[in-house]
């Protein structure tokens, strides 16, 4: 049987396996070479904890002076580049560890910033950080949109969750059981938000000025209704 800690290292790795597997299928897709690949499953798997050790103060960050991340970045990036047909296979335990890791990197991302003597506002948003920072470097290395700016409750629950760990530490409450709650919060209203498809509201995008334009003269026509045999 595992104890609370070897448990906890072991869900964080696999977590940290999960966002690394991601990167790796998102550089794939978009016919990155070996090294791009490898570059954006770390890049996942690590920057927001990178990201959130540089603001504190933690050097050097924890993502590159323990080994066994980039091996497990390494691990992802190399099974991605080999065979696409076992990363289908994965796709079900890769979204169940992702969801893990999202819980386990906000409430271990807000720990870490209270140890440091941040106050609590600034320890929920390393949590934050910590957890959906790697996902938001992917998509600007790849050019597009971060995804938890468009759709799907994920920074969200991460925010939660680390607002669950910083509000019980600050309260004195801090214990092993408050640490699960935060990541089962986290991680219940992730997988919630999937099963039943909640999404934040969203803005309908409107057409640019020059579609509008055309828009608009096509309608002021005086033959915009006439069909064409009359």
């Amino acid at each position: 049987m595992l104890d609370g800690h070897a448990l906890f290292t072991f869900l964080d790795l696999a977590g940290t396996f999960a966002f690394a597997l991601s990167g790796a299928v998102a550089a794939r897709e978009r016919g990155l070479d070996w090294f791009g690949i490898l570059v954006l499953a770390f890049t996942v798997a690590c920057g927001g904890g990178v990201l959130r050790d540089l603001c504190i103060g933690a050097i050097p960050p924890a993502g590159l002076a323990d080994w066994r991340y980039l091996a497990t970045a390494i691990v992802a990036a190399v099974l991605t580049m080999a065979s696409h047909g076992i990363v289908e296979r994965l796709a079900h335990p890769v979204v169940l560890f992702d969801t893990l890791g999202l819980g386990l990197f906000a409430v271990t991302g807000a720990q870490k910033a209270l140890l440091s003597g941040a106050n609590g506002e600034v320890a929920v948003l390393m949590g934050m950080v910590t957890a959906v920072g790697g996902g938001v470097a992917r998509d600007v290395l790849l050019n597009r949109v971060p995804v938890i700016l468009q759709r799907e409750i994920y920074a969200s629950a991460a925010l939660v969750g680390a607002a669950v760990a910083t509000a019980g530490a600050l309260l004195g409450l801090e214990s092993p059981a408050l640490t699960w709650c935060a990541v089962a919060a986290c991680f219940a209203l992730r997988m919630l938000s999937l099963r039943y498809r909640w999404n934040l509201p969203r803005f309908k995008r409107k057409p640019p000025p020059e579609a509008a334009n055309s828009l608009l003269e096509g309608e002021n026509r005086p033959d915009a209704g006439d069909s064409p045999g009359e």
